[in-house]
């Protein structure tokens, strides 16, 4: 080759090689921003997940509380002005002369 062509097919690698090391770290920038939105927006949920789960938790918690008898028929007693009833006593007669 002659020496005008050696040095053309040199500086056309040099720049081949420069634009695709140019691309190759603009797409491992591209790469690596796309991955670490991503762990960030796995962290947010999972975080979303503990709160809604402690959520669950004392809203259980808070049914437990709000249905349990005692609170009730004090609810009953002193809001609601009600009384107990009386039990009914149930008297029963056998017949033994059959």
């Amino acid at each position: 080759m002659s020496r005008k062509n050696r040095e053309f097919f040199q500086t056309l690698m040099f720049f081949f090689t420069s634009i695709l090391s140019i691309v190759g770290l603009i797409a491992y920038l591209w790469v690596y921003t796309e991955v670490d939105e991503n762990m960030l927006s796995i962290e947010i949920q999972m975080q979303v997940e503990k709160e809604l789960q402690n959520t669950v938790k004392v809203l259980k918690m808070d049914i437990a509380q709000l249905s349990s008898s005692a609170r009730i028929s004090n609810f009953a007693r002193n809001e609601l002005k009600m009384v107990p009833a009386n039990p009914e006593t149930l008297t029963i007669y056998i017949n033994q002369f059959d």
